[in-house]
C-alpha cells in the first residue's frame, strides 16, 4: 500500500470517527457504526451483535445490507454460536475467505443469503466487552485483507467512546427524569396536598355554622371526596418515588426505605408518603443508612400497631452533615394513652449509639411525630 493510499484511508476513517461520534442517542449510534463499517472496508452486510451483561450470548443483533423480507425469513436473531461466538469465546480480530469452511461454523438457518469472506472485530467499552462487529461478503469478491481488518479495528475504537458517550447521556437523561419525578412528588406532597387539606378543614370548621340539612350533607361529602382525593394523591406520590427509583437503576438507601411502604402497607391498611430531601444515596454512609431504614422500619410499625391512624408521612432529609428522619401520623398521638412497646426505646438507642438524638412526640396537628436525628459521622462517633 502506497503512502498516498495510506492517507486516503486515514480520511476516510477520521471521516468515519466523525460520523458515528455525531449522535448520543445509543440506537442510532450502533446503527451508524455497522453503515460505516459497511462502506469503510466494502462489505456487502455488515451487522453488530450486543453482549448480555454475563458477556455470554447475543442480545441484541443490528444489521445493515438485508430488507425487510430477508430479516424476516431468518427469522430469530443469532444468539452468538458458530463463527459468530468465535469472538464472544476470543474476543480477538478475526478474518476468514470463507466461513463456510471453517469447523466452528453452524451453517446458515433457512431463507438466509449466503454469505462467504468474512472479517470480526470485537469491540470494547470502558475495557470489557460490549459487542462485535461482524462484516462479511467483500465487494468485488476475494477476501477481506489486512487494510480491511486495521480499518475496522480503528472504526472500533472510535466506536466504543461513541457509545460508551451514548450511555452516558441516556444515563443522564434517566437521572434527570428521576429528579423530575422527585420534584413534582414534592410539589404534590407540599403544595397540593396541604391545600386540599387546608381547605377540608375550613368546610369542616363551616359545618357548624350550618343548619340546613341539605348543606350540611353535601358540605360533608365534598369534605369526604377532598379525604379521598388526597388519598389518591398520596398513592400516586408514592408510585413516582417508586418509579423513579426504578428508572435509577439502584438499590440505594432511597430504594430500601421506599419499600418499606410495601412491606408494612398491609398492616398499615394504607400506603404512607415519603419525602425526601438530598443526595442520600451518595452521601449517607452504610453503617449510617442501616441504622435509619430500621428507624423507618419502626415507626411504621408502631403506626400500624398502636397509632389508629389512616395516614403516615416519612420525611428523610440532609441538614447540612445531619441526617434527620421523620415519621408523622394523624393518630391518637402519644399523650393518648398510646403505648408503643420497646419500640421508642430502641429507635432512641439507635441514635444515642451513632451520636444523635430520638424523641416521639405530639404532633402539632394531632397524631404523633417520632423524630431521628444523627451525624453522618454517627459511625465514627459512637464507635
Amino acid at each position: 500500500m502506497t503512502d498516498e493510499v495510506d492517507m486516503s484511508q486515514l480520511r476516510r476513517l477520521l471521516d468515519a470517527i466523525v460520523t458515528i461520534g455525531g449522535d448520543l442517542d445509543l440506537e442510532v449510534v450502533l446503527r451508524r457504526v455497522v453503515e460505516t463499517a459497511v462502506d469503510l472496508v466494502g462489505a456487502k452486510y455488515g451487522a453488530l451483535g450486543v453482549l448480555d451483561r454475563e458477556r455470554t450470548h447475543l442480545v441484541e443483533f443490528v444489521t445493515v445490507g438485508l430488507d425487510a423480507h430477508e430479516r424476516s425469513m431468518i427469522g430469530e436473531p443469532p444468539k452468538g454460536h458458530g463463527i459468530l461466538g468465535l469472538l464472544i469465546v476470543d474476543p480477538r480480530p478475526i478474518r476468514l475467505p470463507d466461513l463456510t469452511r471453517h469447523p466452528d461454523s453452524f451453517g446458515f438457518p433457512p431463507g438466509h443469503p449466503p454469505m462467504t469472506s468474512f472479517l470480526g472485530v470485537p469491540i470494547l467499552v470502558g475495557g470489557e466487552a460490549f459487542g462485535n462487529l461482524y462484516l462479511t461478503d467483500k465487494l468485488g469478491g476475494g477476501p477481506f485483507d489486512e487494510d480491511d481488518e486495521q480499518m475496522a479495528v480503528g472504526l472500533a475504537a472510535a466506536a466504543s467512546v461513541a457509545i460508551d458517550n451514548a450511555r452516558l447521556h441516556a444515563r443522564v437523561r434517566e437521572i434527570d427524569l428521576v429528579e423530575e419525578r422527585e420534584r413534582i412528588a414534592r410539589d404534590l406532597h407540599d403544595t397540593v396536598i396541604q391545600r386540599l387539606f387546608a381547605t377540608g378543614l375550613s368546610l369542616q370548621a363551616a359545618l357548624r355554622f350550618m343548619t340546613r340539612p341539605e348543606a350540611i350533607e353535601r358540605t360533608q361529602r365534598a369534605v369526604d371526596h377532598l379525604d379521598e382525593t388526597v388519598r389518591e394523591i398520596r398513592t400516586a406520590i408514592f408510585d413516582l418515588h417508586q418509579r423513579a427509583q426504578e428508572r435509577s437503576g439502584t438499590d440505594g438507601f432511597r430504594r430500601q426505605v421506599l419499600d418499606l411502604g410495601t412491606e408494612l402497607g398491609d398492616a398499615l391498611g394504607f400506603v404512607p408518603t415519603f419525602r425526601f430531601d438530598g443526595p442520600l444515596d451518595t452521601v449517607v454512609g452504610p453503617d449510617v443508612a442501616e441504622h435509619a431504614i430500621a428507624v423507618v422500619r419502626e415507626g411504621l410499625a408502631n403506626v400500624a400497631r398502636h397509632a389508629g391512624a389512616s395516614r403516615a408521612d416519612v420525611t428523610v432529609e440532609l441538614d447540612g452533615d445531619v441526617l434527620r428522619v421523620d415519621v408523622v401520623d394523624d393518630g391518637v398521638g402519644p399523650r393518648a394513652g398510646r403505648s408503643t412497646g420497646h419500640g421508642v426505646a430502641n429507635v432512641v438507642e439507635r441514635a444515642h449509639a451513632l451520636g444523635g438524638s430520638a424523641a416521639l412526640v405530639a404532633g402539632v396537628e394531632g397524631g404523633s411525630r417520632l423524630s431521628w436525628t444523627v451525624p453522618l459521622d454517627g459511625a465514627r462517633a459512637g464507635s
